[in-house]
């Protein structure tokens, strides 16, 4: 295992243990009950493996300014939340109607719809509840940014916009321009939203906030396209997941549109960028360079 593994396991673990306390079935101040069905579904759905890369793309953001670790370490179990309720939801029959997620039947599979939709619907909710709980050793004035940026990254103008994007392409495949705009919205907001809270987190300037809100734009791009290069070259075992499902549902991607060959040679593109926009950070830029390079060679 390499340092920059050690590392990224070692932030995942620590996420996990975070997740499994505040997924737990002990009520907090102001709640009446925590059912039993609806929490299981909720911890299931979030603690079922996965790299945990946007709460490390949180913790070291902050890291490279000096930002509190244990609050960022909140933030990244709060959109990890978030991110867990987008995966639970797409998984359903309406949506990629999928049975599979990391190895496991999904939420839907293992309980049932209506408590998937639940399920989905609290991880949502909970995301703003860790970010506005005093246990975020933050100011006000951060909390209130993160809950902002959060919520425009997640809503109708990000994630869940790109999504409805995804699914009207099903039926119309968009040009170019289109598709890019699709995942800059559905998978891109969601890690633009990582790299910039650790600047928010830090109390950052602006234009260092504005330099990692664009790193991770790039870094999103970068993921998305390994992602629809492994949906044509990987298969189920591999992924987790089915396999060539974007393909079978007529669904355009730019490898789809441009080729593996243009899809490889853009990834390299892509992380010489994001490389270039921080090097200005020195070696403090070390771990999110070796970040960018991992999403570009990952292998599921």
């Amino acid at each position: 295992m390499t340092p920059f593994e050690a590392k990224l396991t070692a932030t995942a673990k620590r996420t996990e243990e975070l997740l499994d306390e505040l997924l737990s079935a002990d009520t907090l101040p102001q709640e009446t009950a925590r059912p039993t069905h609806l929490i299981e579904a909720m911890h299931y759905g979030a603690l079922n493996g996965g790299k945990r890369l946007r709460p490390f793309l949180v913790v070291e953001s902050a890291a490279m300014f000096d930002g509190d670790r244990e609050a960022a370490f909140r933030i990244g179990a709060a959109l990890e939340c978030l991110h867990s309720y987008s995966l639970v939801h797409d998984d359903l029959p309406a949506m990629d109607d999928d049975k599979l997620r990391r190895g496991k039947p999904t939420v839907h599979i293992a309980f049932d719809e209506a408590t998937a939709i639940l399920a989905g619907d609290a991880l949502l909710t909970y995301a703003f509840d860790i970010i506005a709980a005093p246990e975020t050793a933050l100011g006000d004035r951060a909390r209130i940014e993160l809950v902002l940026a959060l919520a425009r990254a997640a809503g109708v103008g990000g994630m869940a916009g790109g999504q409805a994007l995804d699914l009207a392409a099903e039926k119309r495949s968009p040009d170019e321009q289109g598709i890019i705009t699709l995942q800059a919205m559905k998978t891109g907001a969601l890690i633009r939203f990582a790299c910039e809270a650790g600047a928010i987190i830090a109390g950052a300037p602006k234009e260092d906030r504005m330099r990692l809100r664009r790193f991770g734009e790039i870094v999103g791009r970068a993921f998305q396209l390994a992602d629809d290069l492994l949906d044509l070259t990987s298969d189920a075992a591999t992924l987790g997941k089915a396999a060539g499902k974007d393909a079978a549902r007529g669904k355009g991607t730019l490898v789809a549109l441009k080729g593996q060959a243009w899809a490889e040679a853009e990834l390299d593109r892509l992380v010489e960028e994001a490389t270039g926009l921080i090097a200005v950070y020195g070696d403090r830029a070390a771990t999110l360079i070796d970040t960018a390079r991992f999403v570009a060679n990952r292998k599921s």
